[in-house]
């Protein structure tokens, strides 16, 4: 059995954000089922129309998680005992629209949705449209790092490094997204058009990291 070495390489990539992601979460509720999905099915109608002003196609607009759930409260009775009370259906919509890196576009578009009758929670993140060249960056330098953590042990142990044997890696999605926080508080929302300027801004790099563990014979 060959004498073998593992060693796990580490990694790192930095590139500016080059995309922008913005997220809405609509809610609607009612004591009716259909009531609660007609508010729901206007919500939608009302931010599609706010979009679409400005440029954005219907299908622009992404569905990342729809949900439609029953809700209680928890009512004390005369007796001092907690019940259930029915409060009605509550209907969950997580929506996003993408668009490439350009504040004055950033803003029109809040803008336009600041003025949508739905008023739709936002998130908004700063990302790259193409996570693949990252992605061989950082492989890349895993690699590059797991060699040369292999060649330095293999010499200060007086042996010499030989075929790489194996590769594990965990493909899992990354997280790439710069850390600048952009938030805009609910009553910046309802200032009118003409008041909501375009601030420009320089988002942080997005650095990112990954690992994966290689095994070399050694001699």
């Amino acid at each position: 059995m060959p004498r073998t070495i593992t060693v796990k390489g580490m990694g790192n990539a930095k590139t500016s954000p080059d995309y922008i992601v913005i997220s809405m979460s609509l809610e609607a509720q009612n004591n009716d089922y259909d009531e609660t999905m007609e508010l729901a099915d206007k919500q939608i109608d009302y931010l599609n129309a706010s979009l679409e002003e400005i440029g954005f196609e219907k299908k622009a607009v992404k569905t990342t998680n729809f949900n439609v759930r029953t809700d209680y409260d928890n009512v004390k009775d005369k007796n001092g005992n907690y019940k259930r009370v029915f409060n009605g259906y509550v209907c969950s919509h997580n929506l996003k629209v993408e668009l490439d890196f350009d504040t004055k576009r950033l803003a029109q578009t809040l803008s336009s949705i600041s003025k949508c009758l739905a008023k739709p929670e936002l998130t908004i993140r700063f990302t790259v449209k193409d996570p693949s060249a990252i992605n061989k960056d950082l492989l890349k330098s895993a690699t590059i790092n797991a060699k040369e953590k292999a060649e330095i042990l293999c010499e200060a142990s007086n042996v010499e490094l030989g075929s790489l044997l194996s590769i594990d890696y965990n493909w899992g999605e990354l997280n790439i997204y710069s850390h600048t926080d952009y938030s805009l508080a609910e009553d910046c929302m309802a200032m009118p058009m003409a008041k909501m300027s375009a601030i420009e801004i320089e988002p942080d790099d997005i650095d990112v990291s990954d690992t994966a563990t290689f095994v070399w014979e050694i001699k």
